[in-house]
């Protein structure tokens, strides 16, 4: 090839050439400037408050003395997450943390989307309504509200009791006994967020085609039928992604509620990961060895969703990223 034709050629080359990134961020900064202004309070927030204080998990690998700082305190590698998995507690908080875990994956995320598929059945706009506003309104009632709710109604001469005596039945330690912890726990959860949590789903049955309907109508195709092949398919995507967030945060339990309704009776089904973390960083101020706990907690829920996402993007080609 000649010198006089390689030069228009690597002149076009270069014409075409794509800018590189950060020349196209630049530019799409300047086009929507006012779109990452709006932006930026955003970013702070989470560079603030939950990508700073990644910093203070060193004290997991650290004997963390406060008079000494992040710093200053002597390297002690692993041993803290040894010192957890041999100890006695790590078998009973690692089974209550999962089988809670898997019961909400199990009767809480489809009651949400049972509900869903259940009002939009429902032709009625006005019982509709109702059904709804009744279902949303436990999710804007404080935790420390609900769980005051539970002790009173659950308690030994509560509402729950007193129906219970009046048919006849013999009244029930739900707070005190650890067999009914998990059915309280689940049960009230399901109560509170089943509301909140149908209407994302609701949101997507409204994006299906009518079409659809129409067509699977004229197939003769019934209600039923209708919803099985057309709603759930059109929510399904929806579903998985409601899923896999779910599957990300599998070992992060309520902590917060646990710690209002148990007690030491019910240790032995209700003692969970994330109160051991505040029994053991809180109460006994044992900051590296609770910050090695709850890093351990993170790791697995971090894994979990990596996995999940993969298998979903895998085997359904929808994915989080």
């Amino acid at each position: 090839m000649s010198a006089s034709t390689s030069v228009p050629r690597e002149r076009v080359a270069r014409r075409y050439r794509q800018p590189s990134y950060a020349r196209r961020l630049w530019r799409d900064i300047r086009i929507n400037r006012h779109v990452y202004i709006m932006l930026l309070p955003v970013v702070a927030y989470y560079l603030i408050f939950h990508y700073g204080p990644i910093y203070g998990v060193q004290i997991a690998f650290k004997a963390f003395s406060p008079t000494r700082g992040f710093l200053g305190s002597p390297w002690v590698g692993f041993d803290y997450f040894k010192d957890f998995f041999n100890s006695y507690y790590f078998g009973r908080l690692l089974k209550n943390t999962l089988l809670l875990s898997l019961y909400e994956l199990l009767f809480a995320f489809p009651a949400a989307v049972v509900l869903a598929l259940l009002l939009n059945e429902v032709r009625r706009s006005s019982f509709k309504r109702l059904v709804q506003t009744v279902t949303y309104l436990p999710h804007f009632i404080s935790i420390v509200i609900i769980s005051g709710m539970l002790i009173d109604f659950l308690s030994r001469d509560g509402l729950v009791n007193q129906l219970l005596t009046w048919t006849g039945r013999e009244p029930a330690a739900f707070l005190s006994d650890p067999a009914w912890f998990r059915t309280v726990y689940i049960a009230s959860g399901i109560w509170q967020n089943v509301g909140w949590g149908s209407i994302i789903y609701l949101a997507a049955i409204s994006a299906i085609d009518p079409t659809l309907y129409e067509a699977a109508k004229v197939d003769g195709a019934g209600r039923f039928r209708q919803v099985l092949n057309v709603t759930i398919p059109g929510i399904l995507p929806t579903v998985i992604i409601m899923l896999i967030l779910q599957i990300g945060s599998f070992m992060a339990v309520g902590t917060d509620k646990i710690l209002l309704l148990y007690n030491s009776s019910t240790y032995e089904t209700a003692d969970v990961i994330g109160t051991y973390v505040y029994r053991r960083g809180i109460l006994d101020s044992d900051f590296s060895y609770s910050a090695a706990v709850g890093l351990f907690n993170s790791v697995i829920n971090f894994a979990l969703l990596i996995l999940a996402n993969r298998l979903s993007r895998r085997y359904t080609e929808t994915k989080l990223w």
